[in-house]
């Protein structure tokens, strides 16, 4: 039988009970309302006539006529109320009697000995009342104390049926749970093996074939998912064991998990010596490995040596999350827990082998192109020379042409020789204490004659008391030259450019170019200092090779210096940089 149906039965048992508790306490109380009536209806009432007679006779003297009155009055309503055996024959008696006494009122001897009468069937009249008065009050009692009995009886079933249930019935609805819930446990903690019987033929017995299918199939899911969690990992294993980078695993409390060869090779460890230690341990015993868990936002390409080869790495931190616990209500939390991390070096020894390549290349080049170049310069000079003979107009546009395109490419060639020797570390600088007006002269005189080609104004601000700075004098001549140059270029006619020199700091010289031009989109000024880079929608007139201002940031850093770029879209650029007080 169901739970359902086992509540309906008792709950429906309870109600039948109360209701027919109820109804016997409506019987019981009406039968005592109408005992209760009948008493007051039947002989109450007789009593009260009996009673007023009485009051009459008993007075001294003989009676007038409003007593007379009273008397007949009264025992004409005791007629009409006579309900007990007996009453009639006395109050026809005290009737008859009533009449003979009403007549012989002057004969006093008569008129006493018919009083007498008269009272004795009052009184008797009161005595029959009062008997059945006393009769129907224990009638009453009677089905009083039955129905006390009766009602003390269902109230007593009902509590025992009540305390049955109480006692009972929790216990059958709760041991089933428990055990439902002792099993789930037991899923959680993944004895999948864990089944459930009950005997009852409820709805527990449904519920315990639905645990046993969802726990068997539990059972055959886990089984295939440690097979396919088993050829995942030894899939990962192969892929990390096999690849050129060196790759170092980690748990969430910081201890060696893994390390593929190519990570122990660099470590110069074994392998077994490694995994399993924190990377506190490993870092106090290996200097490669401090270097890996400590210098994780300034950490520059690694030159290590493996297999009698020069090799490259640059190091990746990946960090390993799982997802936000659950709670009771299944619901998860936003907040991830750091189950572990790993870090990665990648091996970019081919890239610096491709990059050495190119920069010898270029350099080569360069190098190569730079004595033609000057010849050819060196032929149109003499092409020049009126005493080899007298050159006509259009030949001399054409050596005009093609002196500018030999200085085009001489300062091409320049530009690429000198990022050949940033690159390959052999940039020589000359260092010495200089005073920045010195800088500024050289320079402006250098550009006057391109700035005077556009009628471009240089407003220079450089005071004599500013102190000496400490540079190489031709390499932060160029760079300024690169500054203006450029801004000559995307200046326009007739304007103004300024050139300020001032003090940034009590140890460092600020050096800046502002022009006046259409100014620099935000979102390019980061990339300005790239190589190769120009600035997309400017004006494809300006010739250049986007080397410039990359150089100009090497040869400024090199110098310990910085060098920055401001700029707004309609109001210019300002382009500057910062080099050290000279200390001699």
């Amino acid at each position: 039988m169901s739970i359902k149906n086992n509540l309906r039965a008792g709950i429906g048992f309870l109600f039948l009970v109360s209701l027919l508790s109820s109804a016997l306490a409506a019987y019981y109380i009406y039968r005592l309302s109408d005992d209760a009536k009948a008493i007051l209806r039947d002989n109450y009432s007789s009593l009260v006539f009996t009673k007023n007679i009485n009051q009459v006779l008993d007075l001294p003297g003989i009676p007038n006529n409003n007593q007379l009155a009273t008397i007949e009055t009264n025992i004409k309503n005791e007629e009409n109320t006579i309900t007990e055996p007996g009453e009639k024959a006395l109050a026809d008696t005290l009737y008859s009697d009533f009449k003979r006494f009403s007549r012989s009122l002057n004969q006093p001897g008569l008129a006493a000995e018919l009083c007498r009468k008269m009272k004795k069937s009052s009184y008797g009249i009161m005595q029959v009342n009062m008997q059945a008065i006393e009769y129907k009050n224990k009638k009453a009692n009677n089905t009083a104390n039955a129905a006390i009995f009766i009602f003390v009886f269902i109230t007593s079933l009902c509590f025992f049926i009540v305390l049955l249930f109480l006692v009972i019935f929790p216990g059958y609805i709760t041991k089933p749970i428990i055990e439902l819930t002792a099993g789930i446990k037991e899923i959680a903690n993944k004895n999948y093996d864990k089944r459930l019987s009950f005997t009852s033929k409820n709805e527990f017995s449904g519920l315990s074939e639905a645990f046993n299918q969802m726990a068997a199939k539990l059972f055959i899911y886990e089984n295939s998912n440690q097979a396919k969690i088993k050829h995942e990992k030894l899939r990962v294993e192969t892929i990390v064991k096999n690849v050129t980078d060196a790759i170092i695993g980690f748990d969430e409390n910081g201890i060696v998990i893994f390390a593929n060869p190519v990570a122990v090779k660099l470590l110069d460890v074994e392998e077994k010596d490694i995994i399993g230690c924190s990377a506190q341990q490993a870092a106090a015993e290996n200097t490669l490995f401090f270097k890996l868990i400590n210098e994780f936002e300034h950490f520059d390409d690694l030159k290590l040596y493996m297999d009698g080869k020069e090799s490259y790495f640059t190091k990746e931190l990946f960090e390993i999350y799982a997802p936000g616990e659950e709670d009771s209500w299944g619901k998860s939390d936003d907040v991830s827990k750091r189950i572990g991390y790993f870090i990665f070096l990648k091996n970019i020894t081919r890239f610096y082998k491709l990059d050495e390549a190119k920069t010898n290349f270029i350099a080569t080049v360069s190098h190569e192109l730079k004595t033609p170049i000057s010849s050819l310069k060196m032929s149109l000079k003499l092409m020049e020379d009126k005493r080899y003979g007298t050159i006509t107009n259009f030949q001399k546009e054409l050596i005009n042409n093609i002196n500018d395109d030999s200085d085009r490419l001489l300062k091409i060639t320049g530009e690429l020789l000198d990022m050949g020797q940033v690159e390959t570390g052999q940039l020589l600088l000359n260092f010495g204490s200089t005073h920045p007006q010195n800088i500024i002269k050289y320079t402006c005189e250098t550009i006057r004659f391109i700035a005077e080609q556009k009628e471009i104004t240089l407003n220079i601000k450089c005071p004599k008391s500013l102190p000496e700075v400490w540079a190489d004098l031709d390499k932060t001549t160029w760079v300024l030259i690169n500054f203006l140059s450029n801004a000559i270029k995307y200046s326009p006619i007739e304007s103004v450019i300024d050139i300020t020199v001032k003090k940034f700091s009590s140890s460092r010289i600020e050096f800046s170019v502002k022009d006046y031009g259409k100014g620099i989109d935000e979102i390019y000024l980061p990339r300005v200092f790239e190589r190769y880079f120009k600035v997309p929608g400017s004006d494809f007139a300006v010739s250049g090779t986007g080397l410039g201002l990359a150089i100009a940031k090497d040869f400024i850093e090199a110098q310990g210096g910085e060098i920055g770029v401001e700029s707004i879209i309609g109001e210019g650029s300002r382009f500057f940089f910062l080099l050290p007080v000279s200390l001699i």
